[in-house]
């Protein structure tokens, strides 16, 4: 799912290509997508965009007549900038907008590459109504040290768990959590309620700098163009999706735990002292056999 660094660099190019100029028409290839009824999508045809903005991983696409366009990608969803007249036959295209601004044209495509269908357009009238798409979460820029503390010691979860829930913080999920955790050198286990004061002071300068550094990473790849290729796996990236490869740090293997759906990255050596975390469906499998630290997997693979 796009993050905070992708929906703000979303946000930038958006706003770059479209706020002055005029949606000149909307193409729907899945009527799905569409989840409000009133007012209708066509009612966003033709008219000029004020405004683009984020709330939370929503994009916010103002328009004028008191009208928004929200759209949340999901895991799947992506953006792409297409030259005017694009085809919007292809089978993960959900809309088409057609832009006009200073005299040249573009399209705004809306594809999702899941057959779940997760992604979402709703078009609401008045500011007020955007109020049911913020979830709650604290943007980590917006506030400072004891509010991001308070915020996290709100609730008895583990770290990971709260940095990636939106009603705690904002815009961040699976895949920058794995980072941050690992530049902050912790367990993504670990209980928010046992962390100490100067390891939240760690995990607060953590949040902001890996946030800091992808998003300025991204816009200088983008550039004036427009981030088509939104992926949640980089080769850059320290410990997410790196599972088995070594850790730039200390060159130990990344460890993993699934949890349905998601995956969590660390390094054992430099977050858990050495420790390996269960797997939940290993460990239901291997019972007492599972190994409890670098060591003995070592140990088992050479055997």
């Amino acid at each position: 799912m796009p993050e905070y660094p992708d929906v703000v660099v979303y946000v930038e190019r958006l706003a770059a290509r479209m706020v002055g100029g005029r949606i000149t028409a909307i193409r729907l290839g899945s009527p799905f997508v569409v989840r409000t009824a009133d007012p209708p999508l066509s009612a966003a045809a033709g008219l000029a965009v004020t405004s683009v903005r984020r709330i939370g991983k929503r994009l916010v696409l103002g328009l004028e007549g008191d009208l928004f366009l929200v759209i949340h990608l999901m895991i799947a969803g992506r953006l792409r900038w297409k030259r005017a007249g694009s085809n919007h036959r292809a089978k993960d295209v959900l809309a088409v907008f057609d832009v006009e601004k200073d005299g040249a044209g573009g399209c705004l495509v809306f594809t999702e590459a899941s057959p779940k269908k997760r992604a979402s357009l709703h078009l609401v009238r008045g500011a007020d109504a955007l109020a049911d798409f913020d979830r709650g979460g604290l943007d980590p820029f917006a506030v400072d040290l004891p509010a991001f503390a308070e915020r996290l010691r709100l609730e008895r979860h583990t770290v990971k768990r709260s940095l990636t829930d939106p009603t705690l913080f904002d815009g961040i999920g699976n895949a920058y959590s794995d980072e941050i955790l690992f530049a902050a050198r912790l367990s993504p286990i670990k209980l928010t309620t046992s962390l100490t004061d100067e390891e939240i002071a760690t995990l607060y300068a953590a949040t902001r700098s890996v946030l800091t550094a992808w998003t300025e990473r991204f816009r200088e790849e983008v550039g004036d163009g427009f981030p088509d290729k939104v992926t949640a796996f980089r080769p850059e990236m320290a410990v997410h999706g790196k599972y088995r490869q070594p850790c730039p740090v200390c060159g130990h293997p990344v460890q993993r735990i699934v949890h349905a759906d998601n995956e969590s990255n660390y390094c054992a050596s430099c977050q858990t002292g050495g420790r390996l975390l269960a797997d939940r469906a290993l460990s239901r499998l291997l019972k007492d056999d599972w190994p409890r630290t670098l060591e003995e997997l070592e140990e088992r693979r050479r055997g």
